[in-house]
């Protein structure tokens, strides 16, 4: 028996015609944060989910791959699907080598179970702060699990807003794992990117063992996309918040496009001008390298680095 979804009222659909981006990514480009949802008759989507997205299966992510002239792709639990981590696991092992997962799994997860999601590529677990998309869990059941994929050498992905760091920051800061925050920390970009609550996250990520995304522009801009000429920065508002991170942590930022781009209400973004931004916030081909190649080899492929 297959189950029909419908998809929220209202969602939009992604966009199944990108522009080829003008900028050419470097050999070796990791999308180290994107989605796969179902296609829902083959992989439900969880009863207790929040949202119900449009299907955006692996082939449809293989194909985008292939068009921006990314290599590998790290894809991220998407929480319409719970703790059923099967949709993410199978695109993974289609790609052949060529990607790894994030995970979400429960408190009690078994240590067999982690051990199999090891094996298939499995090298983080994901903590969803908003309470938009999650329940919240309690915080030292989430310390829990994190001592125990340490000795896996996983890391632990935050997903927060900015204006919740102060409350989280302690929390944050005794976890026995590397860090990954999602989205700059999703700061409020109507701030300068000197004023002080920028400065209190990049504060956090050098005192802590932290790597950031500089991603989804499209989620945190006010301005929006501008027209596609060629000169003007997409999301020129993200772009100074954005590369002041590069520009102070180039050693721990990573990029990636987040498609299918959940949850977004006032446009969907074409994922060529997602790239096309990238040399706007990483200026030099040394600080895209790092950005795109060599900041998530490190982090995700290890072994080949070695």
């Amino acid at each position: 028996m297959t189950t029909t979804f419908t998809p929220t009222p209202g969602w939009l659909d992604w966009d199944h015609h990108p522009s080829v981006p003008r900028f050419t990514l470097p050999p070796g480009t990791v999308d180290a944060h994107c989605h796969v949802f179902g296609p829902g008759e083959q992989f439900p989507f969880a009863p207790e989910r929040k949202y119900t997205p449009c299907d955006a299966s692996k082939d449809d992510l293989f194909a985008l791959r292939d068009r921006l002239g990314v290599t590998r792709n790290v894809l991220v639990q998407a929480t319409c699907h719970g703790a059923d981590n099967s949709a993410m696991l199978d695109a993974v092992a289609a790609a052949d080598g060529r990607a790894r997962g994030v995970a979400t799994v429960r408190p009690d997860v078994t240590d067999a179970e982690l051990r199999r999601l090891d094996a298939a590529g499995v090298r983080g677990v994901r903590f969803n702060f908003l309470r938009r998309l999650v329940d919240a869990s309690p915080k030292d059941a989430l310390a829990g699990l994190a001592r125990r994929v340490a000795p896996l050498g996983w890391h632990v992905v935050l997903y927060f807003e900015a204006a919740d760091l102060p409350d989280l920051e302690s929390f944050f800061s005794t976890l026995p794992t590397p860090i990954v925050i999602d989205h700059m920390g999703r700061p409020d970009v109507t701030q300068e990117p000197t004023g002080p609550e920028f400065s209190r996250f990049l504060r956090f990520v050098d005192q802590n063992d932290v790597w950031v995304k500089v991603s989804c522009p499209e989620r945190l801009t006010v301005s929006g996309p501008p027209a596609r000429d060629g000169e003007q920065a997409a999301y020129r508002d993200v772009v100074p918040f954005a590369r002041r991170a590069v520009e102070e942590f180039g050693d721990v930022v990573l990029w990636g496009t987040d498609w299918p781009h959940p949850n977004l209400t006032d446009h969907m973004p074409d994922d060529g001008l997602l790239v096309d931004h990238i040399p706007h916030i990483a200026v030099t081909e040394e600080a895209q390298h790092r950005l795109l190649v060599d900041n998530p080899m490190r982090l995700y492929w290890p072994e080949e680095r070695a």
